[in-house]
């Protein structure tokens, strides 16, 4: 075994174990309750708002987050903050009030399943390919993401976390399906906030504070602004991530978010899971209250770190021996902090993480292989038991592929840099598509089809273009001084664009479909149930204004 920066006392070896233990009894439990697909792929729509809207955010609070984003924030700062508020919480509530009537009334299995309704098989096709192949690299950064924390905070050999970690989730989800996953989300929603607490907590107690924690920071780094979200995005050059407003605003703000919570089945198959349109509404909107407090668990440790640790990370460290890299500061934070027990419940909270990422990619790679792949151009005319027994086999496929892929995050200097290209490669295009879809019933089979294909090869082109020639950087993403970030956020702004362009420009084109195969697919086809006498205060309106002035008020007071 490696050099561990602390050891497991006894009492923390029995927390983890009595975790894994749960999980898979969980799994056992509920198996009985998942007799068909309906009950393996979707819980049964049976999920009630707050369950389904703890799960929406639970599948985003994984161990890439909580590595991922303590990482950003050391190398960028708090700007890595407009991650959970401009660049989720305004689709978070579009997805709630606009989108959802439309996958919830379609009775849509998947994203995937949406477009081969709005489009044709070949959208559904295109999209369920990219996705599934999205899904299991994803999968890969959760694996490596707890490998790393057992690496480096209790020494073990990372390829035997790796592969303990990985089979416990193939377990619990090729046991009880979606509603497993759901459910032990939830768990591990509440035991993550309860780990991960421990560093914010002790860190601004050794800083005195929020303001003591700034004047560390401003100290070990003169002349530069760590702590503002907006004010130093004026300039591509007077911020750490050379970045201007502009590609927040459009490139995270409008195009990676709204591709994310609106399109990406590992979270829309959560609010699917709802017992009714309304739930499902709401589901988001009451996630999107979560949301907001999550950066004071997932960045305010990278900014603690920036203040606390003597020595700069570096972004490999593999190139300086004996170093830590960006990946590391959360396990470093963690060693520094947690004792006996809070140890124990601190990577309790971080494999709980990984556990809730993990499955939610498992869970949905499970249902768009079998539905939008194996049953749509493989068997299409199975019965119920051989999808239900295929979706639970596959899911043992995507454990094992995703395997492969951790080893291949480990190349990456940073994790949310390497995420942040994939969605920029398969969410913005995608995003184009979906909502030309649903809001303008000229869309056409073709127009679908070419749109998405157009954008997502122009966004691995660029990506492509820069690696072969640096240069290029300054077009993509309109600096030279442009990180890694920065470039994600443009080049995902760009193939939206193609995507949108190609997709109009064909679709006139070509000829669409009557406006009677459009209903309940499109705005202006599908009568979406009226609110009328509904009481204020159970109207997903209200509750989304409401999120929305919060919203606005946490951007104003750390403007």
């Amino acid at each position: 075994m490696a050099d561990r920066l602390v050891p497991l006392s006894s009492v923390d070896i029995v927390i983890v174990v009595l975790y894994f233990a749960m999980v898979i009894g969980i799994g056992l439990y509920l198996k009985r309750y998942t007799n068909t697909g309906e009950d393996f792929f979707l819980a049964g729509r049976s999920m009630t708002a707050w369950v389904a809207g703890l799960s929406f955010v639970a599948a985003n609070l994984g161990a890439l987050e909580l590595m991922g984003w303590a990482s950003a924030a050391y190398q960028y700062a708090i700007l890595a903050t407009h991650w959970y508020w401009v660049g989720a919480i305004p689709a978070m509530l579009f997805l709630g009030i606009v989108m959802m009537p439309f996958y919830y009334i379609s009775k849509t299995h998947s994203v995937p399943g949406y477009l081969r309704l709005r489009y044709g098989e070949g959208a559904r096709a295109v999209s369920a390919i990219t996705f599934a192949f999205m899904t299991v690299l994803m999968s890969g950064i959760n694996m490596f993401s707890m490998a790393l924390v057992m690496k480096v905070v209790l020494g073990w050999d990372i390829n035997f976390s790796i592969w303990v970690s990985s089979l416990t989730v193939a377990a619990y989800v090729f046991l009880g399906g979606l509603l497993s996953a759901i459910l032990n989300e939830v768990l591990q929603f509440f035991l993550i906030w309860l780990g991960a607490l421990l560093i914010p907590i002790l860190g601004l107690i050794e800083t005195g504070g929020w303001g003591g924690m700034v004047a560390r920071i401003h100290q070990n780094f003169p002349g530069q602004d760590y702590t503002h979200l907006w004010r130093t995005l004026g300039s591509f050059s007077d911020n750490p991530m050379g970045i201007h407003w502009t590609g927040i605003v459009l490139g995270l703000g409008w195009v990676i978010s709204f591709g994310y919570w609106t399109t990406d089945f590992l979270v829309v198959q959560r609010v699917l899971s709802a017992n009714s349109l309304n739930a499902a509404r709401m589901a988001p909107i009451i996630g999107s209250g979560f949301k907001m407090l999550v950066p004071f668990i997932v960045i305010l440790p990278g900014l603690l770190a920036l203040a606390v640790l003597p020595e700069r990370l570096v972004a490999e460290s593999a190139a300086v021996q004996g170093s830590h890299s960006y990946n590391e500061v959360l396990p470093l934070m963690l060693a520094r902090y947690a004792g006996p027990g809070l140890l124990g419940l601190g990577v309790t909270a971080l494999i709980a993480g990984f556990m809730s990422g993990m499955a939610g990619n498992v869970s949905a790679f499970a249902t768009v292989w079998t539905y939008d792949i194996y049953r749509a151009l493989i068997r299409k005319n199975a019965g119920d038991p051989h999808y239900l027994a295929m979706g639970r086999w596959c899911t043992l496929l995507g454990v094992l592929v995703s395997i492969g892929t951790a080893y291949l995050v480990m190349q990456f200097k940073s994790i949310m840099d390497y995420v942040q290209a994939l969605f920029s490669f398969f969410i913005a295009p995608l995003f184009g598509t979906v909502l030309l879809g649903m809001l303008w019933k000229r869309a056409t089979a073709a127009g679908g089809v070419w749109g998405l294909v157009a954008g997502t090869l122009s966004s691995v082109g660029m990506w492509a273009w820069v690696k072969v020639n640096p240069s290029a950087l300054s077009i993509i993403a309109l600096s030279s001084n442009a990180k890694d970030m920065a470039e994600n956020m443009y080049r995902g702004l760009w193939s939206w664009i193609i995507c949108v362009v190609v997709t109009v420009a064909v679709s006139l084109a070509t000829k669409p479909k009557p406006d009677a195969e459009l209903t309940g697919l499109v705005y202006g086809c599908t009568e979406v149930p009226s609110e009328k006498g509904v009481p204020l205060t159970r109207r997903p309106v209200f509750w989304a204004a409401l999120a929305c002035a919060v919203f606005v008020l946490l951007n104003v007071i750390f403007w």
